[in-house]
């Protein structure tokens, strides 16, 4: 599978929002199936999309190709576990010309780790250099209340893979009340003595999980505190293009992240959009809005409906999230799940 190369002629028109933010990063979940069922991100007896219902990796080549035309130079495959879905090195290999042409700067992907020992070194060689890969925890029987059924030797497995391919791979982690918050520092500092970033994530508030996040939540800003009582943390200035801000950790000599959409907005310079394994597009994390772009890629081999329907999108992308977690608003702030939203 590939596509055309992008002319630097169609490269000239840049997405902006209402608030002045220009569009350069793109998530695109590649399927909404995963095969761990993490407590906080899925329930229990999830039920999927038909498969009738996604796009194909052709058109979410398309789709993509689309989006770097207008200015995307940051590309994240996510799912679900995008490497669950059949044949997706194809799409990888195919986007990779992006790369080549220098229109697209980074490619990359989010994962749970569990096949990457299978493909770490295919990623390595389509152009991918660095991943991001979901570790709440470093205890067997913790990982397995977390994800369910999860085996956590195959997720060590696949990011030894990874980096003996060469991938940089930082750790992000949920941090879970009760759960995993006091084992924090012990895979903090693991990860760090492995040379990987890691990055700490708030629970938020998206679909229905059984079970009330209230009692999952824990707020960053009291694990900074513990941390801080502790280790030696300096704020750092840099940015990857995400939500996270970082600090450095002088005992560890590692970096740490800290992604906080409910104890700090950090909408303010939001330069993302996500695009759905069913060519949905949401503008905003934490909103319930939604454009298809199934429609309109279907209607015409030319990509000039897509680009008005993006256009159209972006105009009404808000100024930022709503998310909610105390015991007044024990349900979703948003109905749909991360993995179909995602990442």
């Amino acid at each position: 599978m590939t596509g055309p190369v992008l002319s630097p002629l169609s490269l000239s028109r840049p997405m902006i929002d209402p608030f002045g933010r220009t569009i350069t990063y793109l998530r695109v979940s590649v399927t909404d199936r995963c095969d761990l069922r993490c407590s906080y991100c899925m329930a229990e007896d999830m039920t999927f999309l038909p498969k009738a219902d996604l796009l194909t990796l052709e058109e979410l080549d398309r789709l993509c190709s689309a989006f770097i035309a207008r200015g995307v130079r940051k590309l994240r495959l996510t799912g679900g576990e995008p490497l669950v879905r059949r044949n997706v090195m194809s799409l990888v290999r195919s986007l990779s010309r992006h790369l080549k042409s220098g229109a697209l700067h980074e490619l990359t992907l989010t994962t749970n780790a569990t096949q990457l020992a299978r493909f770490a070194q295919e990623l390595a060689d389509s152009g991918v250099h660095r991943i991001n890969v979901s570790l709440d925890t470093l205890d067997p029987a913790k990982f397995r209340a977390i994800t369910r059924w999860g085996e956590i030797d195959k997720v060590l497995e696949g990011i030894e893979a990874a980096r003996a391919a060469g991938l940089s791979v930082k750790i992000n982690a949920v941090a879970l009340k009760n759960l995993n918050e006091d084992e924090i520092p012990s895979l903090m500092e693991w990860a760090h003595g492995k040379g990987m970033g890691m990055t700490l994530i708030e629970v938020m508030p998206m679909g229905e999980i059984g079970a009330g996040r209230i009692d999952q939540y824990v707020p960053l800003s009291l694990v900074r505190a513990r941390l801080a009582s502790h280790y030696t943390l300096t704020d750092l200035a840099e940015t990857t293009g995400g939500p996270a801000r970082y600090v450095s950790v002088a005992e560890t000599g590692g970096k740490l992240g800290f992604i906080t959409p409910m104890t700090h907005n950090f909408c303010e310079s939001c330069n993302r959009v996500r695009i759905t394994c069913t060519g949905t597009l949401h503008t905003c994390l934490g909103h319930e809005d939604a454009s298809d772009l199934r429609k309109p890629l279907r209607a015409s081999d030319d990509d000039g409906l897509v680009s008005s329907a993006i256009d159209q999108a972006i105009g009404l992308k808000p100024k930022g999230h709503d998310f909610v977690i105390d015991r007044r608003h024990n349900r979703p702030s948003v109905n749909r799940h991360m993995s179909v939203t995602g990442g």
